[in-house]
């Protein structure tokens, strides 16, 4: 059975809420709810947001012209309306954009003689202004999220298992596509996979890190190339008994995570990727890149998913560290007993 994805390979997660009772929570922050609307949604609120408030103050523009009588004294040059040439519910509509959008065409224009309009112009100009910084803060911040920036931000199709200065290191790819560049980029990556304690708990998503040079530094990457990132499968590491045999046979996968600043607006952006385990190829390693030309380095895209086999021992870490052990006392030993003999 193909095990589910906990994160797709473009940095979805497949994680749904359900059963949410507390919704009012959503409301709470209904500035970050409003951003995190589809972008049809969030054009459906723009839209009215705007024409429900145009709609709501022409109703009570057009209720005092009603109150007061203008509507009764249209042809009546004597009468001094609240509005001038407001003559009914459409034309008051028009008269509530012209006061909430100060586009002020002049044709319609309120009197000095209807204290009650005056208050509903002020209040109409100070709620239009909330209603306008409310919804353009909401559609700024909605555009000018980096969203999109992570769609240049690559990872390899696989990753590998091979030897890196005679230890078993798990390896991946990424890459920038842009020119701009992404600022204090750091990556991370995590194990998801089963477990259960030694309680009989079950857990069924356990989240471990996988070490890809937090402690010397190395998850800070500077990512003008592309950069393969190497996690050491040493005694720390989950994957410290896990030989080639095991791994085909495991169930797990394993979330990358690129973080930075754009280095155009500032702002956050995370790049997300994952990797089964029939995605990790065991003996395997990245082919080359990078080449010198006439005054600049040369990345060659076309390869960048490209991998080639390389001798690797099919044994886990641990094995493999105990053979080399075994092999060092070997020829600790051995070294006075040949001098002995001379």
């Amino acid at each position: 059975r193909k095990r589910q994805r906990y994160v797709e390979k473009d940095g979805k997660c497949n994680v749904q809420h359900g059963n949410v009772r507390e919704t009012y929570r959503y409301l709470t922050d209904i500035f970050t709810t409003l951003v995190d609307l589809k972008w049809r949604f969030s054009l459906l609120v723009f839209i009215l947001a705007y024409a429900v408030t145009w709609l709501f103050f022409g109703l009570i523009w057009w209720f005092i012209a009603y109150c007061r009588g203008d509507l009764d004294h249209l042809e009546d040059h004597a009468w001094t309306p609240c509005v001038n040439n407001l003559n009914g519910f459409v034309s008051a509509f028009l008269f509530s954009i012209e006061t909430e959008t100060t586009i002020g065409y002049g044709h319609r224009v309120i009197t000095d003689k209807c204290p009650e309009g005056i208050v509903l112009l002020l209040l109409q100009a100070i709620l239009g202004s909330m209603v306008n910084a409310f919804m353009v803060g909401c559609m700024f911040v909605k555009i000018s999220q980096p969203n999109k920036r992570a769609e240049t931000l690559v990872f390899s199709s696989h990753a590998v298992v091979s030897l890196r200065d005679d230890r078993l290191c798990l390896m991946f790819r990424v890459g920038d596509l842009r020119d701009s560049h992404i600022v204090e980029a750091s990556i991370r990556a995590k194990l998801i996979k089963s477990k259960q304690t030694q309680e009989g708990e079950f857990i069924p998503l356990d989240q471990t890190d996988l070490s890809v040079g937090f402690e010397t530094g190395d998850d800070r990457l500077f990512l003008v190339s592309p950069l393969i990132i190497s996690h050491e499968i040493d005694e720390r590491s989950p994957f410290w008994d896990v030989s080639r045999h095991q791994l085909e046979k495991d169930d797990f996968e394993i979330v990358v995570i690129l973080e930075g600043m754009v280095e155009a607006t500032g702002m956050t952006c995370q790049a997300r990727s994952s990797y089964l385990a029939d995605e990790v190829l065991w003996g395997h390693r990245f082919t080359p890149l990078l080449s010198l030309e006439e005054g600049f380095y040369e990345v060659d895209y076309g390869g960048f998913h490209q991998t080639v086999p390389v001798p690797t021992p099919a044994c886990s870490a641990r094995q493999l560290a105990a053979a080399a052990a075994r092999r060092d006392a070997h020829l600790y030993w051995s070294i006075p007993s040949r001098l002995d003999q001379q």
